[in-house]
C-alpha cells in the first residue's frame, strides 16, 4: 500500500506561481506512475498531468499545457507540479494519485492510491 501525503497549496495571486509536493511512502515509489487531479466545488475530479515511473514521459491536460510541470524524484519519493501563470479557474483541491497501470491514465479510477488533497486558491 501506498500513502501520498500533499503540501504547498495556500492562496496566490492571479498570474502568480506555485509549488504542489507529494510525498510517499513505501520502498515502490519509482514503480507507480504518479497523477495530480483537481477538483473545483461542484466540479468533477479532473485529470491534470502524468509522470511515468522513470519520468520520461509525461502529459498534461490542455488546460495547464505551457504553464504547468510535473516532476518526480524517485529517490526522495516525491512527485512535484509547478504550477505557473495561475489563473482563478486553476482554484481547486489538488490530489496525487498513483497507478501500476500501463502508460499516463486520465481517468481518476483507473489511480489506485490518493493523497488527502492540498487546497489552492487563485485570487483575481
Amino acid at each position: 500500500q501506498v500513502q501520498l501525503v500533499e503540501s504547498g497549496g495556500g492562496l496566490v495571486q492571479a498570474g502568480g506561481s506555485m509549488r504542489l509536493s507529494c510525498a510517499a511512502s513505501g520502498r515502490t515509489f519509482s514503480t507507480y506512475t504518479m497523477g495530480w487531479f483537481r477538483q473545483a466545488p461542484g466540479k468533477e475530479r479532473e485529470f491534470v498531468a502524468g509522470i511515468s515511473r522513470n519520468a520520461m514521459m509525461t502529459y498534461y491536460a490542455d488546460s495547464v499545457k505551457g504553464r504547468f510541470t510535473i516532476s518526480r524524484d524517485n529517490a526522495k519519493n516525491t512527485v512535484y507540479l509547478q504550477m505557473g501563470s495561475l489563473k482563478p479557474e486553476d482554484t481547486a483541491d489538488y490530489y496525487c494519485a498513483s497507478t501500476r497501470r500501463i502508460g499516463i491514465p486520465r481517468p481518476p479510477n483507473e489511480y489506485d492510491y490518493w493523497g488527502q488533497g492540498t487546497q489552492v486558491t487563485v485570487t483575481s
